[in-house]
This record gives C-alpha cells, sequence and structure tokens, in this order.
C-alpha cells in the first residue's frame, strides 16, 4: 500500500510539474452552476428504483481487475485490431481480453474503434449481449422486437396526437352522428367520472396528455442542446433530425416506463454516446437498428444510478448525498491535505460533483475524450458507479496544485469548468487509488 501511494504521488509531482510549465488553459464563459437537480419535473414518493429493466442475460464480470494495472498505453492499430479480432471470434467471447483491451485505450478513430465498437463490446459489458455468440442473432432479434412492440403500445398515442395536431381533424368534421331510433336524440353511454377523458385528475386521460406533451418538449428542447458543434447531431447536418427522432422516441419510452422517475434533464447527455456508437457503426443492420440498440443499453446503464435521480432518495443510503460522501471519502484516503483544504474553503462535492457523477461525466470533457472514459467505466468489473467515483477523485488530485492555491471562488469556477489535461494520466491516476 506504502508503495502504490509512493507511485501515485510520483505521478501527481510530475502532471503538476508539467501543468505548471504552461499557463492553465481558460475558462468558458458562462453562469456557475447552480447546486441543484438537472431538470425540473416531479418525481413521486415510490421512486426507489427502475419500473422497467430489459430482461436479457446478465453481466458476466469475473473479478480480475488489477490494482496495479499498466499504464493506459495504446498498441499499435495492426497489434490492437488482431486482439480485438481474436477476442471476438471466440464462441465464448473472453470478457478479461476484452476488458484489458478496453482499459488499455482505443484509438480515436480509425478501424480500431469502429471494430469494437460495430459488434457491441459496449453491448457486452452492459449485458445486452451474451457471452455465448452463437446467440448474438436471436438476443438481438428479440430485443428488437421487444422494443417495437413497446414503441407500438405506449408511443404510438403521442406520436399520432402530435401528427393529428399538425395535419388538422378535418375528418372528425365529416362523421355524421348516430341518433337513437326511439327518440331522435344522440346515442351516449355511461361515463364515469373518473375515466372522463375530460377529467384532470390522476388517472384522466387529458392530463396524461398534457403530461406526455410536457415530457415531450423538454426532450425537444435538450435535444436541439445536444453537441450541437458535431455534424452528427447538428441541426443543419443532413441526417440530424432522423438521429434526433430515434434519440426522442428512446427518452419519451424510457418516461413513460418509468413513471416515478420521468425524463430528468440531462439524459439526453448520457444517451448521446450510446446512440452514437451504435448508429455510426459500419454494419449497416446493426447501424438501422441502432435506436433499439442504444435504448436497451441506456436502460441498463441508468440501472446503475437510477437512485441518484430520485429526489426523494437524495438522503437515503443510495441516493445522491451518499454518493458525493463516498467520493469526500475516498479523496481523504488518497489525498488527506487536499480533502483538508476544501472542507476547510467550503468547497463541497455537491457544488460539483454532482453533475459529474449524475451525468456520467458527459459535459466536462470533449465528445472524443467521453469515448475513452466510457471505455474505461464500463470495463471495470465493480461497477461504473465505483470506477466514475474514482475518476472524480483522480480529477481532483490532477489539479491538486491551483486548488491549494485557491479560495472558494476560484477552486469552484476551475472544477466547475474542468481544465483540458492529459487523459490517460488521468485514469491511470484512478486506477491506482487507494483503497
Amino acid at each position: 500500500m506504502l508503495l502504490l501511494r509512493g507511485k501515485l504521488k510520483l505521478k501527481l509531482k510530475l502532471l503538476q510539474k508539467m501543468r505548471s510549465v504552461s499557463d492553465p488553459p481558460p475558462h468558458s464563459p458562462g453562469a456557475e452552476l447552480q447546486n441543484r437537480r438537472p431538470g425540473g419535473l416531479a418525481h413521486s414518493d415510490e421512486a426507489d428504483r427502475l419500473e422497467f429493466q430489459v430482461t436479457l442475460y446478465p453481466p458476466h464480470l469475473p473479478h480480475f481487475w488489477a490494482s496495479a494495472s499498466p499504464r493506459f498505453s495504446s498498441s499499435s492499430s495492426s497489434s490492437s485490431s488482431s486482439s480485438i479480432h481474436l477476442a471476438l471470434s471466440q464462441n465464448v467471447i473472453n470478457l478479461e481480453a476484452l476488458q484489458h483491451i478496453a482499459r488499455n485505450g482505443l484509438s480515436h478513430g480509425g478501424e480500431q474503434r469502429a471494430t469494437i465498437w460495430k459488434v457491441g463490446v459496449k453491448q457486452l459489458f452492459l449485458g445486452y449481449l451474451p457471452v455465448e455468440r452463437d446467440a448474438w442473432e436471436r438476443e438481438l432479434a428479440g430485443n428488437r422486437s421487444r422494443y417495437a412492440e413497446l414503441k407500438d403500445e405506449l408511443l404510438a398515442q403521442i406520436l399520432q396526437s402530435e401528427s393529428s395536431r399538425t395535419k388538422g381533424e378535418a375528418s372528425a368534421s365529416n362523421k355524421q352522428p348516430a341518433k337513437n331510433d326511439d327518440d331522435g336524440l344522440l346515442s351516449r353511454r355511461e361515463v364515469f367520472n373518473g375515466n372522463h377523458p375530460l377529467n384532470l385528475g390522476n388517472g384522466g386521460v387529458l392530463r396524461q396528455f398534457f403530461k406526455d406533451a410536457e415530457i415531450a418538449e423538454q426532450i425537444d428542447r435538450d435535444l436541439l442542446r445536444t453537441h450541437p458543434d458535431i455534424d452528427f447531431f447538428s441541426v443543419g447536418f443532413p441526417c440530424s433530425e432522423k438521429h434526433r427522432d430515434a434519440m426522442r422516441n428512446i427518452l419519451l419510452l424510457f418516461a413513460k416506463l418509468n413513471p416515478a422517475i420521468g425524463y430528468v434533464q440531462g439524459m439526453n447527455e448520457v444517451l448521446a454516446p450510446l446512440y452514437y456508437v451504435f448508429r455510426t457503426q459500419a454494419d449497416e443492420q446493426n447501424a438501422s437498428n441502432a435506436e433499439a440498440d442504444s435504448f436497451g443499453c441506456f436502460v441498463r446503464l441508468l440501472s446503475g444510478s437510477v437512485n441518484h435521480f430520485c429526489q426523494q432518495l437524495d438522503n437515503s443510503s443510495v441516493g445522491i448525498h451518499s454518493t458525493l460522501s463516498r467520493l469526500s471519502e475516498l479523496l481523504k484516503a488518497n489525498d488527506e491535505d487536499l480533502w483538508q483544504h476544501l472542507e476547510n474553503t467550503k468547497v463541497n462535492p455537491q457544488f460539483y460533483a454532482f453533475r459529474w457523477i449524475t451525468l456520467l461525466l458527459t459535459q466536462e470533457f470533449k465528445f472524443h475524450s467521453i469515448m475513452r472514459i466510457w471505455n474505461c467505466l464500463l470495463s471495470n468489473p465493480c461497477g461504473v458507479q465505483e470506477m466514475l467515483l474514482r475518476v472524480c477523485c483522480a480529477m481532483l488530485l490532477c489539479v491538486k496544485h491551483e486548488l491549494l492555491n485557491g479560495d472558494f471562488a476560484s477552486n469552484l469556477k476551475l472544477l466547475q469548468h474542468y481544465p483540458e489535461i492529459d487523459l490517460e494520466t488521468l485514469l491511470d491516476i484512478a486506477c491506482h487509488l487507494i483503497p
């Protein structure tokens, strides 16, 4: 343990020395992030877990994560491609080999990343596909079929209502009212108050319509702001509208299936990397089914952190405050001086790490860097959340020099607008933290 701590301190000193050579990068302008939950939708009291889970194979992740893994150095493209091909050609996929490849880093572009994402390594890590290669085709067909059924059942009414509102409802005026043969009056049937379509109670159709419309409008606004600097998501890009429609369906369906959670602002940022990777696969059949595959993986990814979105659970053992306390404890175990300084200056984790944790760091790094970080998060057999806390702690350690020389205002600005750093050093430090 002492040897490990010594290595960690040496890495941090080298990083600080490199950072001191040049001026720290400027922070992006804008108002400070407020300490509040992303989005303003209310959550019900029974929100303690996901109400919908994709029934698939559970993740088969053996406990072989090495505590003293080598530095995250990328192998040559040809060597890495050969390793990927070998690992994925087995009848039973060797997850240990895939995890080693993922945590050692993939190139930001080219055949290496295209290959490993095309065949669904991310899905494997999320348990979307079984380790038995022969079962992939059957599982994919079943998953995609179930998604299509859910869309038809839960989203058809929303999409139809929106289409009718756009085109008008002229067809309704052409219908002739039915008459009663006995007295010439319009026929009617008894409608109980609770089932009346205009009833605004909790079970009323009209109330549900307005709720769905509100969620859909919020999702549309957020999707327009999702990575506008990237052509794939940009409004002006030829296929971007189709991509937004697919992501909209996923988020709407998730909200419908999980009314206790609904849609929370920022979920679009978590979905974006998944959908981008699956939609840009070289295999046309898989790419055309990116919406269904992204939904299944999105549900699984959020299943480990869904309690963070439930305000009623904030102060429970599974809530966001408990997770933030774990981050503080992890920092104290690895650098008590830095922890004490942040305590003294009242720079509490909820002021900066709330967004880090709930949005899986998607707002703190550039898009290609998010891919690299997620490789590391998803390849950790201890789970995404455990590795996420380690990366968050490493982020603090990487800017230790600036934090120790800063006050409340400057440190808060630094952490809410995290600077560009060497990504491989960050992940290396995260993997060497204690305990």
